[in-house]
């Protein structure tokens, strides 16, 4: 169970970053609030699967998913620029990810 609850710590993670960016600085209400309670559910979330995962596994693999899910919805949502070295760069951190869900003994 630790696993789902990471892995949703980690679409929550894309969901806070996304809406803080809509948000204008903090400006405009309602993409604000959703990033507090977007932020709020992750962090719980993620400190509930550190309970059973090791912190270096679990943190990591958290801030993975939200950095490419991020970028992901940086390309596909907001036109942001998708260049061979940012592709690249996304790339490693799945690999990362990958290896250090292969190396957790949980």
């Amino acid at each position: 169970m630790a696993w789902t609850y990471l892995f949703v710590a980690g679409l929550l993670e894309i969901v806070w970053a996304y809406s803080m960016k809509r948000s204008a600085g903090f400006t405009l209400p309602m993409p604000t609030v959703v990033t507090i309670i977007a932020m709020i559910a992750s962090f719980s979330l993620l400190a509930t699967a550190m309970r059973s995962l090791p912190l270096g596994t679990a943190y990591t693999i958290w801030t993975g998913i939200g950095a490419v899910g991020a970028f992901v919805v940086g390309i596909t949502v907001l036109g942001e620029a998708i260049t061979p070295m940012r592709v690249l760069a996304a790339s490693l951190i799945v690999s990362g990810i990958v290896l250090m869900k292969l190396a957790s003994s949980s």
